[in-house]
């Protein structure tokens, strides 16, 4: 059984609202994650049995150790500050720590009204519960930091968003649950004592290169000083640096990166609105609900940025309250966090040029290849170059003569100019080639096959007085093929041709929508 070791709860009350998952009345274990229960140690005998699994991650049933509870935070919202969020339809059953000696959060999505649900009924329908099995497990498999999901359960139940939805419940497994809300949330509280608290439980669990205190240790006790607070900042924003290169690198684009949803862990948290891109385009927004294009394609890098400054705002109390000089100590705290901020352009460009160079098979970066890899882009705006099959294409072509003839028709004088750059770089060939193939995926989470898929998987629910019957094995069957081939995006299996087609529409007409 799951070991249960729940170190958040050690923080105090302020952090959480004790809440139980409410229960449901005829939980069906549609999908279960195999190799992600067997790193957290989940025993073969419960593994096998899909009752028993089904109460357990439906919230039924509770594992011996959790103690279930609902985490408060704050967000800004599109940019608009919310001083009161929390988990409205989330319980964090407790933490474990996997096979590789990682404490891992485990969360049931779905699973009813907690104190901070507001007006919201708590609970989360099928279609989006199954877009987060299918994107978490996609982004892992093509080396993007995430959250991932262990289970998904139909509850029985029938619930109003518009129309009637089948219900399920969705088992979250994340590095923590930590956010920049999170440090929000008491920063506008003016609570430094739990701001003190939280940065220090943070640091011991995600950054323990900071210090050398276990997460186990009573952390209340730890000396604070600015150059701790400040080097927090650093590492945290070095997180969300890599993550959203990565998400540039494979064309994802995450739709609602409001502070609530940027885990301090830099890990991939919440998929509702999220897409992949198609045509290559900068501007590419497919979010229903982001109104003003806050959170396209090319503005993640930015709205990063906008993050840390946020978090950055949030961890000014404790600068100012450690300053000797009373009179300038909130000068003095804002250049503090300020010189760590304006280090986020100039590192988040290094590594957004060094990810391209890669993607082009080569491994530095200077001046030309700038000029080469923006001249690239700017050509595949223009003709409305499908992303990830250019790049594919690029890579086959180091082996391919045909298809260099065919990119040329395409992108013209740049293939030549890329081929002189190749030539005079410290790979060969074959090494180039290599590079690509690691960097390049060759299938992606199309968006029209993931909704193909979830349309599908919602026509073998059928409602009838108010009830609903899903078919376990169809569900399982459908998403099967799908993952298999997602699980492997890098090379080619018996189905990857049937997923890797474009959009008839070029998803000109495509939206996404929140899932609450």
């Amino acid at each position: 059984m799951l070991k249960f070791n729940n170190t958040y709860i050690g923080l105090g009350k302020p952090f959480f609202q004790r809440s139980l998952p409410q229960k449901v009345p005829a939980p069906d274990l549609l999908l279960f994650n195999s190799a992600l229960a067997n790193s957290l140690g989940l025993p073969d005998e419960l593994q096998n049995d899909n009752v028993l699994l089904s109460q357990y991650f439906s919230g039924n049933q509770l594992f011996e150790g959790a103690e279930p509870i609902a985490l408060a935070y704050s967000g800004h919202q599109f940019g608009h500050f919310n001083p009161q969020l929390g988990d409205g339809r989330a319980h964090l059953l407790g933490e474990v720590l996997d096979n590789n000696n990682i404490r891992r959060d485990i969360q049931l999505k779905g699973s009813g009204q907690t104190a901070f649900s507001r007006r919201g009924d708590g609970k989360c329908a099928l279609a989006p519960a199954l877009r987060e099995y299918i994107m978490s497990e996609a982004l892992y498999a093509l080396g993007v930091p995430t959250s991932r999901c262990l289970a998904i359960v139909s509850t029985g139940e029938v619930i109003n968003r518009g129309l009637t939805k089948a219900a399920a419940v969705v088992t979250r497994v994340a590095a923590s649950h930590i956010r920049v809300g999170t440090f929000q949330y008491f920063a506008a509280r003016g609570d430094i004592d739990s701001l003190t608290v939280l940065l220090n439980y943070t640091i011991d669990r995600h950054f323990p290169d900071i210090n050398q205190h276990s997460v186990e240790k009573h952390l209340k006790n730890h000396t604070l000083d600015q150059g701790r607070v400040l080097a927090f900042l650093t590492a945290a924003m070095d997180k969300q640096i890599t993550l959203v290169i990565q998400w540039l690198r494979i064309g994802f684009i995450h739709g609602v990166m409001n502070t609530d949803n940027t885990a301090i862990c830099g890990e991939t948290l919440d998929f509702g609105p999220c897409a992949m891109l198609g045509n290559y385009d900068e501007n590419a927004v497919f979010s229903s609900i982001d109104e003003y294009s806050r959170y396209a394609f090319g503005n993640q890098g930015k709205i990063a940025q906008w993050n840390m400054a946020r978090l950055a705002d949030s961890l000014l109390p404790l600068l100012t309250s450690m300053s000797d000089k009373k009179n300038a100590k909130n000068e003095q705290a804002l250049t503090q966090v300020e010189s760590v901020i304006h280090q986020f352009s100039d590192k988040f460009d290094s590594a957004y040029f060094s990810m391209y160079s890669n993607k082009i098979g080569l491994t530095e970066v200077n001046s030309t290849i700038k000029s080469l890899i923006n001249e690239l882009l700017a050509i595949m705006q223009t003709e409305r170059l499908d992303y990830t099959q250019t790049f594919h294409a690029l890579t086959l072509s180091l082996s391919d003569n045909v298809i260099v003839t065919e990119l040329k028709e395409k992108l013209g004088d740049w293939i030549n100019e890329w081929l002189a750059v190749l030539e005079k770089s410290a790979l060969n060939i074959e090494q180039a080639q290599q590079l690509m193939k690691e960097n390049n995926p060759i299938v992606i989470p199309r968006n029209h096959h993931v909704e193909a898929l979830l349309t599908q998987c919602e026509d073998s629910v059928a409602t009838k007085d108010k009830t609903s019957t899903l078919s376990t094995d169809k569900v399982g069957q459908l998403v099967d093929e799908f993952l298999t081939v997602l699980r492997s995006p890098y090379d080619e299996i018996d189905a990857t041709k049937k997923y890797q087609d474009a959009a008839k529409d070029n998803d000109q007409y495509y939206q996404t929508f929140c899932g609450t």
